[in-house]
């Protein structure tokens, strides 16, 4: 889904980022802060990609429903347009899909709604911590973002624990060894905590593209340093 309420420098899916118009977010029932115009450093979309409809999505998972099992809503930020989120939810569904949801984390309130109606309550979900919450405002986060992302992990964390996951990019200048240990003191247990490889390329701003990636090795201790605070935390 297009929209995203965060300006993640590493980010890779840069045609996502902004809606296709100003007031699309508004329009499907989402919020001002995801349709903000990107700063200056930051690009648009280049490859030029063929967006589809929500029409022509449920089009495809019905035809596909004897195929496919399970349907992941990702983005951008989802819960920018939480109505469609809910209309997507509930066709799925009614078609025999498990349903996925990827989150940022930073609609707490949004998510709470989803988690408490039956109808159209996630089977999982994967809540992206970008890095320690009191460096949100690096990402251009909304005001108050490192409370609403404290409070969505603790929203994640109280579900059972195979239906939810942590994910954490190691992008060197957000998430080092210390921002990995205060995240860990946010996690529960028995969480599982994947991280993902920074990759310089495709990003949405050319200044993270010179920036260089972690070492095999720094990348191990890394991991094994969140591994000895969360113990299914693994790179993937």
């Amino acid at each position: 889904m297009r929209g995203c309420n965060l300006r993640c420098p590493y980010c890779y899916n840069t045609e996502l980022v902004e809606p296709a118009e100003a007031s699309q977010a508004q329009d499907a029932g989402g919020d001002e802060n995801c349709s903000q115009d990107l700063n200056a450093g930051a690009r648009a979309g280049r490859d030029q990609p063929q967006f589809v409809g929500a029409e022509e999505i449920l089009a495809h998972l019905k035809k596909r429903a004897n195929v496919l099992s399970g349907f992941v809503i990702s983005g951008g930020e989802p819960l920018c347009q939480p109505e469609l989120v809910r209309r997507l939810v509930l066709e799925a569904r009614s078609l025999g899909y498990k349903i996925k949801l990827d989150t940022n984390g930073i609609f707490p309130d949004r998510l709470q709604k989803l988690l408490d109606d039956p109808a159209v309550r996630p089977d999982y979900i994967a809540l992206d911590v970008k890095t320690s919450p009191a460096r949100y405002k690096e990402l251009q986060a909304q005001d108050a973002a490192a409370e609403k992302v404290i409070r969505s992990i603790k929203i994640v964390s109280a579900l059972p624990a195979e239906e939810r996951e942590f994910r954490t990019v190691l992008y060197p200048p957000l998430v080092g060894r210390a921002e990995i240990e205060e995240i860990a003191a946010l996690l529960p247990a028995d969480a599982r905590w994947y991280f993902a490889r920074f990759q310089n390329s495709h990003c949405l701003r050319e200044a993270a593209e010179k920036v260089q990636p972690y070492t095999d090795a720094e990348e191990a201790a890394l991991v094994d340093l969140a591994r000895s605070k969360i113990s299914a935390a693994e790179l993937r």
